[in-house]
């Protein structure tokens, strides 16, 4: 659906990161990793800490992997962990989007990832998002 809406609307919601996000949704929808707040949490904090040290720093390979280790230990601080959205930040260094870039593709690419998952595991008949006890 996101190829299609990138393709068909030039609405560029695709990161390759999203590929990853899939997985979980799909085949592991229960995982406390794949509940929406994980995913669309996760992808808006990754990719925000890749934005702003992206500004602060250059790319080079030891400022991608901290970022990278920047956006999991606040993804865990902020209980929004989802390991696809550990790449978000090397996207943003090699992109080197704009600011927008938060909220077209990733903001809106997750939103739409969860709805998908939201349907079609409502038509499948599998429990998502996990109801907590």
């Amino acid at each position: 659906m996101l190829a299609f809406l990138t393709h068909q609307f030039a609405m560029p919601v695709l990161i390759a990161p999203f590929g990853a996000s899939c997985v979980l949704l799909f085949a592991a929808p229960s995982a406390p990793l794949s509940q929406p707040i994980n995913v669309i949490g996760g992808h808006f904090v990754a990719t925000l800490v890749g934005l702003l040290l992206h500004g602060w720093l250059p790319s080079t390979w030891w400022a991608m992997a901290l970022a990278v280790g920047c956006a999991i230990g606040l993804m865990v601080a902020l209980r929004v962990t989802h390991p696809p959205a550990g790449a978000d930040p090397l996207v943003v260094f090699s992109a080197a989007p704009g600011f927008g870039f938060l909220f077209i593709p990733v903001l809106a690419g997750s939103v739409i990832l969860v709805m998908i998952a939201l349907a079609f595991h409502r038509l499948n008949g599998t429990e998502y998002p996990k109801r907590t006890q």
